[in-house]
Order: C-alpha cells, then sequence, then structure tokens
C-alpha cells in the first residue's frame, strides 16, 4: 500500500512523472539495494519531456529506477517510487501524464526467481537449455503465474491512488519492446556486430516476455488505464535482428557501450515520440 500523502495532497503536481524500471532510467544499478538511481541522458522519459516542452523544468519529474519492480523488492517497488514522487509535490489537479513501466523484474506464480537472476541458469546455459521445463525446476520465472489479473491486483492500489490525488492525468502502463519474435523457440543476441550467442532451447524466456506482454494489455484494461503497446512499435528491431533498437553486447549497430538487452538511445527516441503523438500533446 502506498502511505499516506503528504506534500502530493496539497501540490498543484508535476505535468509530466514518470514511474519503471531499468527499461524506463536505462541506467544500471549491480546492486538492486543501492539507493542511487542512474537514469541515461537519451532515456524515453528525458527525450519525452523534451518534446512536451518539460525537460529541465520543475514540471518533469523521472523516479525510475534500475531493478524496481512491482512489488518484488529487495529495491525500489512502484509503491516506494509512488511515495517519493509524493513527497516532492508530483501528483495533483495540473498533472497531465504519469507513465509507468513495470512487470519484468518480478516473482511470477510459485518462484522465488526473477529474469535477472534466470540469466545464468537458464538464458546463459547451453547445457540444461532454458525451455518450458525451466519454470518447474526454478531456473526461470515462472511464467505460468503470470496474468492480466494479478498484474492488476498488484498495482491497483498505487493507480487508485494517482487517479485520486492527479483526477485530470491520463495514466499509461508502457509495455516493453521486442527483444524476441513472439511465440519463437531460441533466444539470442549480438555480440561485436560480428556475430550472435544463440540460446536454441529459449522457449522459457519467449514465453515469459509473451505473458508480460499479454498482461500488461489486459492489466491496464482492468484498471481503467492506457496500455502503450511498444512491443508492435518496435516489432523487427529485436536483439537479433539486421536493425535493432535494443543493445546486444558491444554490438555498434545499436549503442556500441549501451546497457545489454535494453533499448538503444534510438529505440527509445521510437518510444518518446510515439508517446508524444498519442498523449503529450
Amino acid at each position: 500500500m502506498v502511505a499516506d500523502p503528504v506534500a502530493g495532497a496539497a501540490a498543484a503536481g508535476r505535468e509530466l512523472v514518470v514511474l519503471g524500471d531499468s527499461f524506463t532510467a536505462n541506467g544500471f544499478r549491480w546492486d538492486a539495494k543501492a539507493k542511487e538511481c542512474l537514469r541515461g541522458p537519451s532515456s524515453w522519459p528525458t527525450q519525452l519531456s523534451a518534446s512536451m516542452g518539460v525537460a529541465g523544468t520543475e514540471e518533469f519529474l523521472d523516479v525510475s529506477c534500475s531493478g524496481a519492480s512491482i512489488d518484488t523488492g529487495p529495491g525500489y517497488t512502484l509503491s516506494h517510487e509512488a511515495i517519493e514522487a509524493d513527497k516532492i509535490g508530483a501528483f495533483g489537479p495540473e498533472t497531465r501524464l504519469i507513465a509507468l513501466q513495470f512487470g519484468l523484474n518480478d516473482e511470477w506464480g510459485a518462484s522465488e526467481t526473477t529474469l535477472w537472476t534466470s540469466l545464468l541458469p537458464c538464458v546463459f546455459n547451453l547445457a540444461e537449455g532454458c525451455g518450458l521445463e525451466a519454470a518447474e525446476q526454478g531456473r526461470i520465472t515462472d511464467y505460468r503465474g503470470v496474468s492480466g489479473a494479478r498484474f492488476a491486483e498488484r498495482m491497483r492500489a498505487v493507480v487508485e491512488y494517482l487517479r485520486y490525488f492527479a483526477p485530470r492525468a491520463r495514466i499509461v502502463l508502457v509495455g516493453y519492446p521486442e527483444l524476441f519474435p513472439a511465440g519463437q523457440d531460441t533466444a539470442c543476441m549480438n555480440v561485436l556486430g560480428v556475430g550472435q550467442y544463440v540460446q536454441p532451447r529459449g522457449r522459457a524466456v519467449v514465453e515469459y516476455l509473451d505473458r508480460i506482454d499479454a498482461a500488461q494489455r489486459e492489466a491496464a484494461g482492468l484498471l481503467g488505464i492506457d496500455f502503450f503497446d511498444t512491443r508492435a512499435l518496435t516489432a523487427g528491431h529485436g536483439l537479433c535482428s539486421a536493425d535493432p533498437w535494443v543493445n546486444g553486447a558491444l554490438d555498434p549497430r545499436a549503442d556500441l557501450i549501451g546497457l545489454p538487452f535494453h533499448p538503444s538511445a534510438h529505440g527509445d527516441a521510437v518510444v518518446a515520440r510515439a508517446l508524444h503523438e498519442r498523449f503529450g500533446r
């Protein structure tokens, strides 16, 4: 639950408020418990704020943080970020747009595993692979527990809070970009721009991403908020595409030193531009 409002209840609110994880912040922390939240200069919130004319002003607030989850922890959660934003008067009658991007860093089903902790035992495990059986074996977060109803349940208290204290704002759940085409069995990433790492038995991670995408869409409907389909927007530009908009490992076709598995500056620009067209004018 979100704490009782302090400053936010009496504040006019910021025009644009963003809460999210590393796909939002596009900055990285090795320790999820660390207090600092690094945000990249080309992240989609930063580019969106420029398009809306609020960059560098008090009308824009981005409290996104790498490692953030809906409610799993151990780092920042949706509630924590909402509380931080509320303390400095982010939500009020003049708040115009609130964008949320969460879900990939959470535990689902009976699993105590997240996508981050699944990388070595599953995605990069060529010996055992990362097939559908990996969820039952505890080597990847349990995609079987992902549903729109559960997603909405975990977000509902914060969304109701935002709707109450920022009654005129559009609240948008922002989806994730395409990493792999839906339904395929392999997972891969470009390396150095000259080769690929391929996990031939990668259906579990693809299934997880597919179900997160579907759950976000359904949850937005259940919560009565907007859903922004980033995956459809970035289709054909995943990790092993000819024109990737997400970073591989030192792949010059995206951002050479960009955060792997995360959007490139161009990918974030595409998202920011589309968000502005739909919600920011």
